[in-house]
């Protein structure tokens, strides 16, 4: 403990700066991680085989009812605004679908950009402090007296590098958790597109009576 607390001594202000940064970058990382794995996922193919068989059945209402029991998840409710159309028109049902999906897009991705700029300015001021340290250093072997210029000297290297190791101890695990939620939100906009394209053939085949002349054949 006490040479990270004399690490961050010798490294200087950009030390702190870095660290605050990387604070902030976990915040943001845990808060998506909770929002997408928790809060506004669901099993998408299992919630749409249940609306699905709930759709056959002509049951739209209790369709409705699945849906809006699952408020925070975004695959519910862009499936709960065709449902909600699902007797109007076609082009009713498309909409209200499309509209929706557009609005939980933003939900999804909303501040997972934020991790690769704070990982590219943890980077930059890693080697912000790099520089500042080899400029203090050289200055020292130019201007200093003989007694002052080793401890100058090794002064200015310890700014440079440790500011340029904190930097990527910070960036290099901030890069990670981008790729790793970047990859559930895509899933989960994967998913929101899929199922919905599929509910609106659904709706629009039920109200084609499509659905009614394949349970004839059947029987």
């Amino acid at each position: 403990m006490g040479n990270v607390i004399a690490m961050f001594q010798d490294g200087g202000v950009f030390m702190w700066a870095i660290l605050g940064i990387g604070v902030f970058a976990f915040a943001i990382s845990v808060e998506r991680i909770f929002y997408l794995f928790f809060r506004a996922a669901v099993d998408s193919k299992a919630f749409m085989a249940q609306i699905q068989k709930l759709v056959l059945a002509n049951s739209i209402d209790r369709a409705v009812q699945k849906c809006s029991a699952e408020p925070n998840a975004l695959l519910p409710r862009v499936l709960k605004a065709g449902l909600l159309k699902a007797n109007d028109a076609e082009g009713d049902i498309q909409n209200a679908v499309t509209e929706t999906t557009l609005e939980v897009g933003p939900l999804i991705n909303k501040r997972i950009g934020y991790l690769g700029m704070l990982a590219n300015v943890s980077t930059l001021l890693g080697l912000l402090g790099t520089i500042q340290g080899l400029i203090q250093a050289f200055d020292a072997v130019a201007r200093a007296s003989a007694e002052t210029k080793q401890m100058l000297l090794a002064q200015g290297i310890s700014i440079a590098m440790y500011t340029t190791f904190m930097g990527l101890v910070v960036a290099i695990p901030i890069m990670m958790l981008q790729a790793f939620i970047q990859a559930r939100a895509i899933r989960i906009l994967d998913d929101v597109d899929e199922f919905g394209l599929k509910l609106v053939n659904l709706l629009v085949a039920r109200s084609r009576g499509a659905l009614q002349d394949a349970g004839a054949n059947k029987s």
